[in-house]
């Protein structure tokens, strides 16, 4: 793999790092040949990982499924050889419609808006992975939940662990372990091979963690501290991850903690990003003694450590935000302690 820049000059050169595959994700993919269908391709990881997925093997068909609402889209990920099919996947015949293929990767969610909206929640989340699993019963299915179906944990814990009980908070998270018991239940009733990716949090230099704390600092606006500790990984990483899963996913239907392998001081962030802006953060409150930590030693051990460093993390956004880059003004809500999103 080629050295990692001292900065991302702008968002083709941002989606290019975003999209680099490595050799391990070169290889795991050779091992689950055939089409590959991404389910829900238009959010904040699905362009990127359609297009890793791309130039790890460029003869596979990769078919990006979505709405296609954001203007221009569906263009630049056809030019990156990605084959697009319009589709509302919670429109039986349009599912039905669309092609087989061995390997799927499900990125269908609602969490922004769920509060206050909580039948169309429940729908998106549990509905259609159920519909999903049904219609892609013959398949390998990677599919993505969240670390927000774990408990709070003291922040000295390490982070919850996957064998640890769940106690999700509010509709979202309830509904996104609706999510995992449903392609769990088709692993178990008819062998469908499944694999869960619980994440928190992906870092983009237009999003994340990372960029709520930055933006915040930059525009000397208060820092919330209650949540005061988080986890992060590159969304490349992320990203190949997710691909290499489908190597994994069996009738067990394994899921993994995928995140970075610090606990992240939010104090200490928005210092660092005070200290490379030339401005001192805001700091609102203090910090509760418990947080949302996941402990991916686990997915470690699977896929070996993320491939980019916390610090260089850093540095990207703050360089990123100080030249004014583009934001897709999505917060990650990071920050909420009562599962209301």
């Amino acid at each position: 793999m080629p050295p990692l820049p001292t900065t991302i000059a702008d968002e083709a050169a941002l989606e290019e790092m975003l999209s680099r595959p490595d050799p391990a994700l070169v290889a795991d993919l050779a091992s689950v040949p055939g089409d590959m269908l991404v389910l829900g391709a238009a959010g904040k990881m699905g362009p990127t990982l359609c297009r890793q997925a791309k130039r790890a093997d460029p003869s596979r068909r990769i078919i990006a499924v979505a709405r296609w609402s954001e203007p221009g889209l569906r263009a630049r990920m056809e030019s990156w050889g990605v084959e697009c099919l319009a589709a509302d996947l919670m429109d039986r015949a349009a599912l039905a419609a669309l092609p087989d293929a061995p390997n799927v990767v499900f990125m269908a969610a609602m969490k922004f808006g769920a509060t206050g909206n909580e039948p169309l929640t429940w729908a998106m989340n549990v509905l259609l992975p159920s519909m999903v699993a049904e219609r892609y019963a013959s398949s390998r299915i990677v599919f993505f939940s969240t670390g927000n179906v774990q408990r709070l944990v003291p922040v000295i814990s390490g982070g919850a662990t996957e064998d640890m009980p769940l106690a999700p908070i509010g509709d979202y998270a309830a509904s996104c372990l609706g999510r995992e018991r449903v392609f769990q239940h088709a692993a178990a009733t008819r062998g469908t091979s499944c694999f869960g990716i619980r994440l928190n949090y992906a870092i983009d230099l237009r999003y994340g963690v990372l960029h709520d704390v930055a933006t915040k600092v930059l525009d000397g606006k208060p820092v919330p501290m209650a949540m005061g500790h988080a986890n992060v990984i590159w969304q490349g990483d992320a990203n190949a991850w997710t691909l290499r899963a489908l190597a994994r996913a069996d009738a067990s239907c394994p899921i993994l903690n995928v995140t970075g392998p610090e606990t992240v001081s939010i104090r200490w962030v928005a210092q660092q990003f005070g200290a490379r802006f030339g401005k001192p953060p805001l700091l609102d409150g203090h910090e509760a003694p418990d947080a949302l930590l996941s402990n991916a030693g686990r997915a470690f051990a699977t896929f070996g450590y993320p491939t980019v460093p916390l610090e260089r993390m850093l540095d990207w956004v703050a360089d990123w935000l100080a030249r004014g880059g583009r934001s897709l003004g999505k917060a990650t809500k990071f920050e909420v302690r009562d599962g209301r999103f």
